[in-house]
């Protein structure tokens, strides 16, 4: 069975201001409104992460920015 470590890491909201994105009440949701510079700063968290082993389980926003859970096998 493998064996895996994880890393939970967390970045503030000042680096992602406009990310995440919003639902309506009747539960409509879009990226209309998220600029481009912030969907590559995701994306540079993400490559940059790849690029040392670890993957991407689960990534959770919140109003003071967003929390990231990586694993990679021991």
């Amino acid at each position: 069975m493998p064996s895996f470590e994880y890393q939970i890491t967390v970045h503030p909201a000042e680096s992602f201001l406009q990310l995440v994105y919003f639902c309506s009440e009747q539960g409509e949701c879009n990226w209309d409104q998220v600029p481009q510079n912030q969907i590559g700063l995701l994306t540079d968290l993400l490559n940059r992460k790849g690029r040392e082993g670890w993957e991407l389980v689960q990534i959770s926003f919140g109003r003071d920015g967003l929390m990231a859970f990586w694993k990679k096998p021991v």
